[in-house]
C-alpha cells in the first residue's frame, strides 16, 4: 500500500473518536484520526488517501471526497445546554452531538429519546445539524430499549402497505385447490415439538421403523412449512422479507420476517389444521447414515403440538401422567428417539464438534424489566429435533449439488493458518496434547474437547477452540461445514424466519419441476454492494497469488453471491440488535444491585482486565486492571491470562472469585466490578477458604495500598493500550446446533 494511494470505502466510526475506512478492494481497514472524523460520520461512503505511516508502519488516511451519505436515522437524547438544543447519539460511533435549531425540536421534551434526521452534514469546523423526526418517549418507558435497537441497527420493523394488503388477500386456511397435486400426508401422525413460548411452527416430524437391504432402519419425515407457495418471487411480501432476511428475537417481542397472518397463521404448522408443506422423506440406518431421501410437496395435518418439556417427560417415563395424556403418540415418540440415537452415532463417527455451553434465558415482568435470568436446559427432546433438522438440511444440500443448481449454502470453514498456529501455541502452553495437523479436522477438535472436558480450565480451552474457527456464512460457493463435519450443508428447515431457507425451498421446487430458479431482481443495499465488491476483489487477489487465471463471475453468480452477503449481514445485524437489548436490560437489572457482593467465575481475560460472570445472575462484568491490586499485570496472549510481574499472581478463565458491583453505565452497556470487600480488605472469594483457587486468588490488600495501586495502574494500563469495554468478544457461533424458536442463535 503506497502513500497517496486513493481508494473507496465505507467509514466505520469508533466510540473513542477515531474511525476506519473499510476498503472496497478487500484490503485491510485504514485508520482515520479523530480530526478526519470531524467532517464525516459513521457509514459514509468516501474516497480516501493514505497520507502517512505511524511509528509501527500502519497506514493512516485522509478523506478526499464523500461520495455517498446514506439516509439514516440517528437516535439519542434531546438535551439543552446553555440555551442550545442538541441530541447526544445513543450509538457512539457517530462521535459528535447534533445541533437542533429551536424550531426543529417538534414536540420533544428535554431528556426524551428522539430520532433525528440530518439537515446539515458535519464539517471540519462545525457540528452536524438536524431536526427531530420522531419522539420515542422517556428512557425508562417499557420497551424503549427495543425501540432504540431497531432504529440503531436499521432493523425494518414496519411492513409496507403493499405487503400488508397482499397478505390480507391471502386465504385463512388451506383450500381444496391449494392441496391439489400434492402428496396427502394428513393421515400420517406428524407432530410439532417446540419451546413453551413458540408461536410459529416451521417443522413437524414423524418416524416409523422400516428396513433397508434387510437391515433395521427408520423412515424419518421432516415436514417444513411451504412458505414459497404463498410468497411469490418478487411480490410485495417477498421484497419486505428479503429486506429483513431474518426474524429478530428480543425478550418479550419478535420482529418477524413475514406478516403475522403468514408467520403465525397460514404458514405455521398449527395443531389439528391442514397446512401445505415441503417434505424431506428419509431412510436412516442403524449407523445414522441417510441411505435414501426424496423431496416432495405435500399437505399435512399436525396431530399434536408438543413442547420439549412434554417430550422429555414422556421419554423419561413412558408410563407417567404426561405419557397417559398423549398415549396415542407415545410409540411415535419412541421411534423418533430411536432414530435420534442412530443419528447421534453418525455424528460421533463424523467427529462433529459439540461443545456443551450454558445458554441463558431472560425472564421479564409485565413492564419489560428483567425478573430473573435462568439457564436453558437442553434435554434429549431438543437434541432429537436438532438431529432431525440437521439430517434434512444435509439432504437439501446434497439434492441441490447433484442437480448442479446454484443456491446459498451454509458454510463454516475451519481455522485460518494464523488462528491454527495461535491455537497450537496456546494448547502447548497449557499442556494440552493437540495432535492438530496442518489441515485440521473437526474430529481433532472434538478429541481435544473430550480429552480436556474434566480439567478445571476446560471452559477456557473450549473457548479457544471455538474462537479459532471462522463464522458461518451464506454463500453459493460450497466449502462444507467444519463444525458439523458435513461436506455440504444448507438451511431448509426455517423458511418462516430465514430468507435463505425460502430460497432453498424455491430451488428445490425448481429442480423437482425440471426448471431453473432465477433470483428476483430485488434492491441490494449500498453496504451489501460494497461488501460484494470487497469479496470479489479478495477472491481475485487470492487467485492471482495462486497463479489461477482470473475469471469474471457471471451475472447469475454475482446475484447469488450478493444474496448470500445480504443474508449473512442481516443475520449479524439481528444478532447485534438482540445482544444490545439484552445488554441494556442486564445493565438496568444490575443497577438495582449496586454495592452488592456476588460469587462468580472468570469468563474472559484481556490486556485491560478480567471479565467475571456471576453465578446467580449469569451477568458478565469487568474488573478493570486498575482494580487487580498492587502489581504490574502483563497480558500473556498465548496463555490468555494476566500475570503479575512481581507476585506471579495469575488470572485466567475458570478462576473462582467474589466481586462487588461498583458501577453500571446504561448508555455504554457496561458493568464494572471490583473485588468484594470483607472486613476492610479487598480480596478474591474468601468464602471459599480451604479450597485452592485456580489461578485467580491474589492476597488481601489494605484499602490504602489498593488506592495507590489503582493510581499506579492507571499509567500502566495506558502503556498497555488498555481501554474499557462493554463486554467480552462473543464467540464465533456456539455449537449448540439446534433450532430455537425463542431466540435463534444462527449457529450453523
Amino acid at each position: 500500500m503506497g502513500l497517496l494511494e486513493a481508494f473507496e470505502g465505507t467509514v466505520e466510526g469508533h466510540r473513542d473518536g477515531h474511525g476506519f475506512v473499510q476498503r472496497d478492494d478487500g484490503q485491510a481497514d485504514v485508520y482515520l484520526p479523530p480530526n478526519e472524523m470531524r467532517a464525516v460520520i459513521h457509514r459514509d461512503r468516501v474516497i480516501a488517501r493514505v497520507t502517512r505511516l505511524d511509528r509501527k508502519g500502519r497506514p493512516e488516511a485522509r478523506v478526499v471526497e464523500i461520495i455517498d451519505r446514506p439516509q439514516q436515522a440517528i437516535i439519542g437524547r434531546l438535551l439543552q445546554e446553555s440555551g442550545v438544543w442538541l441530541v447526544a447519539p445513543e450509538d457512539r460511533r457517530y462521535g459528535q452531538d447534533i445541533l437542533i435549531p429551536k424550531g426543529a425540536t417538534g414536540n420533544a421534551q428535554v431528556g426524551q429519546v428522539v430520532v433525528v434526521e440530518l439537515t446539515e452534514p458535519p464539517s471540519l469546523f462545525g457540528q452536524p445539524v438536524g431536526r427531530v423526526k420522531e419522539v420515542l418517549g422517556e428512557m425508562d418507558d417499557p420497551g424503549m430499549e427495543i425501540e432504540i435497537a431497531v432504529r440503531k441497527y436499521n432493523v425494518p420493523h414496519e411492513f409496507s402497505s403493499a405487503c400488508l394488503a397482499l397478505a390480507a388477500d391471502l386465504p385463512t386456511k388451506v383450500r381444496t385447490k391449494d392441496a391439489s397435486g400434492r402428496v396427502d400426508l394428513r393421515d400420517i401422525a406428524l407432530v410439532t415439538i417446540d419451546g413453551e413460548d413458540a408461536r410459529d411452527f416451521d417443522d413437524a416430524v414423524y418416524c416409523e421403523p422400516t428396513t433397508f437391504e434387510k437391515e433395521k432402519a427408520w423412515r424419518l419425515l421432516v415436514a417444513i412449512a411451504d412458505v414459497s407457495y404463498y410468497v411469490e418471487t418478487g411480490s410485495a411480501i417477498d421484497i419486505d422479507a428479503y429486506e429483513r432476511a431474518t426474524s429478530v428475537y428480543f425478550p418479550r417481542r419478535v420482529i418477524p420476517m413475514l406478516p403475522e397472518k403468514l408467520s403465525n397463521g397460514l404458514c405455521s404448522l398449527n395443531p389439528l389444521v391442514d397446512r401445505l408443506c415441503m417434505v424431506c422423506d428419509m431412510v436412516v440406518d442403524e449407523e445414522g447414515h441417510v441411505q435414501a431421501y426424496q423431496f416432495y410437496e405435500a399437505v399435512m395435518h399436525s396431530h399434536a403440538r408438543f413442547t420439549y418439556t412434554d417430550v422429555a417427560a414422556i421419554l423419561s417415563n413412558t408410563r407417567g401422567p404426561q405419557a397417559a395424556k398423549y398415549k396415542d403418540r407415545v410409540q411415535d415418540l419412541i421411534h423418533l428417539h430411536d432414530v435420534y440415537r442412530a443419528l447421534l452415532k453418525g455424528r460421533e463417527k463424523r467427529g462433529a464438534v459439540d461443545f456443551e455451553t450454558t445458554e441463558t434465558q431472560i425472564i421479564c415482568d409485565d413492564s419489560g424489566r428483567i425478573e430473573k435470568i435462568v439457564p436453558r436446559v437442553r434435554t434429549q427432546a431438543h437434541r432429537l429435533i436438532e438431529e432431525a433438522m440437521l439430517a434434512a438440511n444435509v439432504c437439501s444440500a446434497d439434492f441441490i449439488l447433484n442437480a448442479k443448481h446454484p443456491a446459498v449454502f451454509r458454510v463454516h470453514e475451519g481455522p485460518t493458518p494464523e488462528k491454527r498456529e495461535t491455537l497450537r501455541n496456546y494448547l502447548k502452553a497449557m499442556g494440552v496434547p493437540s495432535g492438530l495437523s496442518d489441515n485440521p479436522t473437526p474430529g481433532q477438535f472434538q478429541a481435544i474437547a473430550q480429552a480436556s472436558k474434566d480439567r478445571p480450565d476446560a471452559q477456557q480451552i473450549h473457548s479457544m477452540l471455538l474462537r479459532s474457527m471462522q463464522q458461518a456464512i451464506y454463500t453459493p460457493a460450497n466449502s462444507g461445514h467444519f463444525g458439523l463435519a458435513y461436506p455440504a450443508y444448507t438451511h431448509f428447515t426455517s423458511p418462516i424466519r430465514r430468507y435463505p431457507d425460502l430460497l432453498v425451498h424455491r430451488v428445490i421446487k425448481s429442480i423437482l419441476t425440471g426448471k431453473r430458479y432465477q433470483l428476483p431482481d430485488l434492491p441490494l443495499p449500498g453496504e451489501a454492494h460494497a461488501k460484494l465488491a470487497r469479496r470479489l476483489a479478495a477472491q481475485s487477489r487470492l487467485k492471482e497469488k495462486a497463479s489461477v487465471p482470473a475469471q469474471k463471475p457471471s451475472a447469475e453468480q454475482q446475484a447469488w453471491e450478493a444474496a448470500g452477503l445480504h443474508c449473512s449481514a442481516n443475520e449479524r445485524r439481528a444478532d447485534e440488535a438482540s445482544r444490545d437489548v439484552e445488554a441494556w436490560l442486564k445493565c438496568q437489572y444490575m443497577r438495582e444491585h449496586l454495592g452488592e457482593d456476588f460469587s462468580g467465575t472468570v469468563s474472559g481475560v484481556t490486556a485491560f482486565g478480567v471479565f467475571v460472570t456471576l453465578d446467580a445472575m449469569y451477568v458478565e462484568g469487568l474488573v478493570h486492571i486498575t482494580e487487580l491490586g498492587g502489581d504490574y499485570f502483563k497480558f500473556d496472549e498465548t496463555r490468555q491470562e494476566l500475570r503479575g510481574e512481581r507476585t506471579g499472581i495469575r488470572y485466567s478463565v475458570g478462576a473462582r472469585v467474589r466481586v462487588q458491583v461498583s458501577r453500571v453505565d446504561l448508555d455504554g452497556r457496561k458493568i464494572d466490578f471490583r473485588w468484594a470487600q470483607e472486613e476492610g480488605v479487598l480480596t478474591p472469594d474468601l468464602s471459599l477458604k480451604g479450597k485452592k483457587l485456580p489461578r485467580g486468588a491474589s492476597k488481601p490488600m489494605q484499602p490504602a495500598k489498593a488506592a495507590k495501586a489503582k493510581s499506579r495502574h492507571s499509567s500502566n494500563a495506558s502503556r498497555q493500550g488498555a481501554k474499557s469495554a462493554t463486554a467480552t468478544t462473543k464467540l464465533l457461533e456456539k455449537n449448540s446446533l439446534g433450532k430455537t424458536k425463542k431466540k435463534p442463535k444462527s449457529r450453523h
